[in-house]
């Protein structure tokens, strides 16, 4: 009697991959696991969604698990401090979301709004596993985005800590499971591989067949576990029609599989599978590094480094400038016109006219009521207003702002080193194992075509390569913070590199706004005097900053309509009176003989008399000068008058150009002329007159003192006591990417001496055991010695 036996086979759930245990739910031919599974696909086919499918398989998280009680979320005052931003009409927070894991993950939450038109925008940072949120208040409650989430299978992690520090706690659980597999397999397949390197006796012969199958056994799990990262990366690369660093690090791993498995298999040799969980180990240790080295410089060059400015804080009836990174919850700030609010605040005092669109994209400002929240992030576009402070620093969106590429309007065209390699590395790599293989084929000699072909692959290792730059710029970045030089990215150190033109504003750029003398001619009676200290006091302007200090102790006056124009004056009303504070255009008074900075007091169309200002340059400008000549087209724009142009003469080279009486649209448009002339321009400014000439120009730096003059548009803050040191600093970014191009050097040697060999098609399974390990820690300690080193040669260490 013929037995019957039927086959079980278990299939996978379509959405998350689970296997399908019970009886399955099916739709459209598809099976789920559960329900929850086969909602979620059937909310994103009904809004035609289904490509989430298509670039990756099984992208979704299991809905087999208890749902949270999301109640809480109805309570306002959990919601204002989960937010990062609302007003009437939309609201932005930021979630910590752990299921994201792919590129799947990133096109469905970019692509909330379609599952729900009350989702305005969502932005994902896919290294943080972070998703920005902005959503209309109006139409959805928190509440309905975090079930919406839950429905797709997208959990946020919500708590009331900050959520920059919950980020801080890198999830590398799975890379370094995937290490100790490679490492493991690795110290064992090179325990057996040693009587094959160094001659087998009769008794080891013996057993060679069986140690070649323990070796493809350990080669497995690092092919399938271990290596998947860079098989995944390489298809997506291959995918999108570009070819990244992955696709000859994928192609060599697998080669190495695909050849050791041929000989061990056919007992024609012992195969290479040490040295390919060799090099899985060593790179996956080098993606580990990396990834430390992203989350140091994301997080552990917190807030207080992106901004060495200053707010003022208002205690025991007196204004002190106080680091951004000191101001404390409860403590009341004074912001003035077109400065930043630095974190969170209830508005005190004043008419609140704020500027969101650095936060929103809105650009009409917005008026806040007292005892509004105010959010972190908006420009103060009114007179000054005073806030108590009820979120931390760190919890605010400055530092998003800041390193949002938005702000920087242009196009830029820059592109790094390794972006330029990886372009041709991969065509390079496989030109050179077709060359090999078709020579020996010609000479019919097919057993060395194809181990020259396979050996090319193997041997040609860009790992070196890929890691050469983020370890020098890493450490790079590190020694600029070290020096009070704050730049953005890593990217902006290899354009900083690149610039042959640099350009200065003078008014609190070369000269110091701490070294000054302040001089008046004319009359102020006590009141007139409380009037000028008000409507200055309103402004963060180097020149309102020491007319302030000429006044000394004065009574503040409520005033009204207070109006700054960027590059001219500002003006406001009390009772009856008009005051005017600004140039002499701008006042409506006719040039003097005046020399230097003037500004001009106005009350009522009477002027009451002039400000002069004597302004010391910054100690060491002369050598800063000296320093940068004889490398750089040295330029200065200044909205002053021409009243020291001779002193500056002596100081700048004879080929500057010195252009004064420059208001910040003619700055902005001569930083276009030079680019025009095909020169990559710095800009250095004070961050407020000059905030449009740093934004257009390839880098844009700058220079702060003790004034809130935070511009999201710059590339890097320059505290004002590092300001002798910008030779160092400019010479110490050429000597990074030197570094980059020397580990690219030596990369290139390892890969040379490899190919010798690999070409003839005699390259042993020791030689590339031991040479592509070695090429990997040489290049690393190469990196770090070298920038280190390059840093003591700048005296910046």
């Amino acid at each position: 009697m013929a037995e019957q036996s039927s086959l079980i086979t278990k299939t996978k759930c379509y959405h998350c991959g689970d296997v399908v245990e019970q009886t399955p739910y099916i739709l459209n031919e598809h099976q789920f696991c559960c329900l929850g599974c086969q909602t979620v696909y059937q909310i994103l086919n009904e809004n035609d969604l289904q490509s989430y499918y298509k670039y990756n398989t099984h992208p979704g998280k299991s809905q087999n698990r208890h749902k949270e009680d999301l109640n809480y979320l109805d309570e306002p005052n959990i919601v204002a401090k989960l937010v990062d931003y609302q007003d009437d009409d939309i609201t932005i927070i930021t979630f910590y979301v752990p299921a994201i894991h792919c590129s799947s993950c990133i096109w469905l939450l970019e692509n909330l709004f379609k599952l729900n038109t009350a989702i305005k925008s969502a932005k994902v940072d896919f290294m943080k596993k972070q998703a920005s949120i902005t959503f209309s208040k109006q139409e959805i409650s928190l509440k309905e985005v975090v079930q919406l989430l839950h429905s797709i299978g997208y959990d946020p992690k919500i708590t009331l800590q900050d959520i920059v520090k919950e980020g801080k706690k890198v999830n590398q659980t799975g890379l370094i499971g995937k290490i100790t597999v490679a490492g493991f397999c690795f110290g064992n397949s090179m325990m057996i591989s040693f009587p094959e390197y160094f001659g087998m006796a009769d008794f080891e012969r013996e057993y060679a067949t069986f140690f070649g199958y323990m070796n493809l056994a350990f080669g497995f799990p690092v092919l399938l576990y271990s290596a998947s990262d860079y098989f995944k990366s390489a298809w997506y690369s291959l995918k999108q029609k570009r070819l990244n660093l992955d696709v000859p690090l994928a192609l060599g791993i697998f080669v190495l599989f695909f050849r050791s498995a041929f000989e061990i298999l056919t007992q024609t040799g012992a195969g290479f599978i040490d040295t390919m969980c060799s090099l899985v180990f060593f790179i996956l240790i080098g993606k580990w590094v990396q990834e430390r080295t992203y989350y140091h410089i994301s997080f552990e060059r917190d807030y207080r480094s992106y901004f060495p400015v200053a707010v003022t804080v208002l205690a025991e009836g007196s204004e002190k400038p106080t680091p951004i990174g000191d101001i404390k919850i409860g403590e009341r700030i004074l912001v003035r016109n077109n400065e930043i609010i630095p974190a969170d605040a209830i508005l005190l005092k004043g008419d609140a006219l704020v500027d969101f669109s650095f936060v929103t994209g809105e650009s009409n400002p917005v008026k806040k009521n007292l005892g509004e929240v105010v959010y972190a992030g908006g420009r103060q576009t009114g007179g000054a207003i005073e806030l108590e402070v009820v979120k931390a620093v760190s919890q605010s969106y400055l530092t998003k702002l800041w390193n949002n590429e938005s702000f920087k309007s242009y196009e830029r065209k820059f592109e790094t080193f390794v972006g330029v390699i990886s372009k041709y590395f991969t065509v390079g790599l496989i030109s050179i194992a077709v060359f090999a293989a078709a020579f020996w084929l010609i000479g019919y000699d097919t057993d060395k075509a194809w181990a020259s072909f396979t050996a090319v692959l193997i041997i040609a290792c860009p790992c070196a390569l890929a890691l050469s730059s983020p370890f020098t710029l890493s450490a790079a970045l590190s020694i600029f913070d070290k020096n009070k030089m704050y730049i953005k990215n890593t990217s902006a150190i290899e354009q900083m590199a690149s610039i042959d033109t640099i350009v200065f504003d003078k008014t609190g750029t070369i000269s110091s706004p701490s070294i000054s003398n302040m001089y008046f001619e004319g009359s102020l009676s006590r009141m007139e005097r409380d009037l000028v200290y008000t409507l200055c006091r309103n402004s963060n302007h180097p020149l309102s900053r020491e007319i302030i200090k000429w006044l000394g102790p004065c009574t503040i006056l409520p005033i009204n309509g207070y109006e700054e124009f960027v590059g001219k004056g500002q003006s406001a009303w009390y009772s009856d009176f008009q005051v005017m504070v600004g140039s002499a255009l701008f006042t409506g008074v006719r040039h003097s003989d005046t020399e230097g900075s003037v500004v001009y007091i106005k009350i009522n169309s009477v002027v009451k008399g002039f400000f002069t200002m004597e302004q010391s340059w910054r100690k060491g400008l002369t050598e800063v000068i000296g320093g940068l000549k004889d490398r750089y087209g040295l330029h200065l724009i200044s909205g002053d008058n021409e009243r020291r142009a001779e002193a500056l003469q002596l100081i700048f080279p004879s080929n500057a150009k010195l252009l004064f009486n420059q208001n910040p649209n003619d700055k902005l448009l001569k930083i276009s002329d030079w680019q025009g002339e095909e020169k990559q321009v710095c800009m250095l400014g004070d961050g407020l007159n000059d905030a449009g000439a740093l934004r257009k120009a390839d880098l844009g730096i700058a220079v702060s003192d003790d004034i809130n003059n935070f511009s999201p548009g710059c590339d890097a803050i320059l505290d004002g006591v590092s300001f002798e040191k910008l030779p160092s600093f400019f010479a110490f970014s050429k000597d990074t990417v030197k570094v980059i191009k020397m580990s690219f050097v030596i990369s290139i040697l390892y890969n040379i001496i490899g190919l010798s060999f690999a070409v003839q098609g005699t390259m042993s399974p020791l030689f590339a055991a031991i040479l592509m390990p070695i090429s990997t820690v040489t290049i690393i300690s190469f990196t770090s010695l070298m920038t280190r080193w390059y840093g003591k040669k700048r005296n910046l260490i």
